[in-house]
């Protein structure tokens, strides 16, 4: 069964990461998010994250969209020919494939602040009076560098406080940390799927994702991404989608002996109805009521810090959001039901992109920090030259170094830790 839009997708969330790391580093008022109001003293970029940026580099949505994805495509291999190999294969080389990356890429982030300091980002964070700008905390020796990157797959809470994490630019590697832990989700889920009943499946999936959303976990993503597969694979998504959603109701005027008589809804408008939720909920956050952008973490319990209530859920949350898996599940709906979608995903570029994903997403941001705000702060504040000028140099130079560098890092790192994971296990395997 071809998947190739699943990589088309994750093409997309490639450009939109790099969007949003650029906008939150040199322009966060433009950026969605409830704490960047501050920073807005341009109206045209108040304007711009109140409109677009929901859209184009909407932070809540990459995060929910990678977890999202990593369920409906890690048991892809598995569901389409379940057997213990593929799961053995599946568990051995996943870590792998994501430790050597992130080891490499944090090293590079080490190695050029250990040479540079990070003071220059603590002036540049304070010259541009920029709230949401972390300073990476700078790993103090090689045995820290190892701890740092040894505990971030070990770690099961407060993913956004660990060193690796916090040593990194955009403080964005905690990501990696939840999909991988959330793989074991996946795992342990997909074996049961070839052996139980298709209704007992759905049904029990819909009890785990009201429960994880309940518990605060990344979970309910996940399973609804696992779910989804099982759908498409095992219960002919697309024919069923093509032929619309029964609904049966009594007809008294139906003079046969059974009064049932049932239509078929098409299902672009649930779909729609879930997309059109979802981004009014953001969209009332970004532009009516931004002081209510954070209340809805309040109303789960927290297993680390509460029995109750999350009472601490200012400082204490997962960013899983109600109103991004709505939109999820408004697109998903959409992509895995019409193939006209599916084609314009499969395009040459977006296949490109997404095959190195991983690649653009450890390398963009440490290459912002390391040249795009030194060549900003001199444009900007050493030269003189305006603010939309000093940003669209500083956007085109950041293209280029993020194509070359996210390139040389895909073909010397990425895709040889690939293939020495598959050969690791077919060596203990042998």
């Amino acid at each position: 069964m071809e998947t190739k839009y699943l990589l088309g997708f994750r093409g997309l969330l490639a450009i939109q990461a790099f969007l949003w790391v650029f906008l939150q580093t040199f322009v966060p008022a433009a950026v969605y998010a409830a704490d960047n109001e501050s920073s807005g003293d341009k109206q045209a970029a108040s304007l711009v994250r109140k409109t677009l940026s929901v859209l184009f580099w909407n932070e809540y949505f990459l995060y929910g969209a990678l977890v999202f994805l990593s369920g409906r495509s890690l048991a892809i291999p598995f569901l389409q020919q379940p057997g213990r190999e593929r799961i053995a294969r599946s568990l051995i080389t996943r870590g792998i494939q994501l430790w050597f990356p992130v080891a490499v890429s944090l090293a590079i982030v080490t190695v050029a602040f250990s040479v540079t300091s990070t003071e220059y980002l603590a002036v540049f964070k304070a010259r541009s009076a920029n709230p949401v700008l972390e300073v990476p905390y700078l790993l103090p020796n090689t045995f820290a560098y190892f701890n740092a990157v040894f505990d971030l797959f070990w770690q099961t809470h407060k993913l956004q406080t660990q060193a690796a994490n916090r040593a990194f630019p955009s403080a964005t590697l905690w990501l990696l940390n939840a999909v991988y832990l959330q793989s074991f989700t996946v795992y342990i889920a997909m074996v049961i799927v070839p052996y139980t009943r298709a209704r007992w499946r759905v049904h029990g999936a819909i009890l785990f994702v009201i429960t994880a959303w309940w518990c605060d976990s990344w979970a309910w993503y996940t399973i609804s991404g696992l779910s989804l597969c099982d759908m498409v694979i095992n219960m002919d998504w697309k024919a069923h989608a093509a032929r619309g959603i029964p609904v049966a109701y009594n007809n008294n005027n139906n003079n046969n002996n059974n009064n049932k008589t049932s239509f078929r809804i098409p299902v672009y408008i649930p779909c729609s109805l879930l997309l059109v939720a979802g981004l009014l909920m953001q969209y009332l956050w970004a532009a009516y009521r931004p002081d209510l952008f954070e209340r809805e973490y309040k109303y789960h319990t927290n297993m680390y810090y509460t029995s109750g209530l999350n009472d601490e859920y200012t400082t204490h949350h997962i960013p899983a959001r109600d109103d991004v898996y709505l939109v999820l599940l408004g697109v998903f709906g959409f992509i895995e039901s019409y193939t006209v979608i599916q084609r314009v995903l499969e395009n040459a570029v977006l296949l490109f992109l997404g095959k190195r994903s991983l690649s653009y997403f450890l390398i963009t941001a440490p290459m912002l920090y390391i040249a795009g705000i030194p060549l900003f702060s001199h444009l900007h504040f050493s030269q003189h030259v305006s603010f939309s000028g000093s940003c669209i140099a500083t956007l085109l130079v950041s293209l280029l170094l993020v194509a070359v560098a996210g390139e040389l890092f895909y073909r010397l790192v990425e895709r040889p830790t690939k293939l020495l994971a598959h050969a690791f296990y077919d060596f203990i395997t042998a």
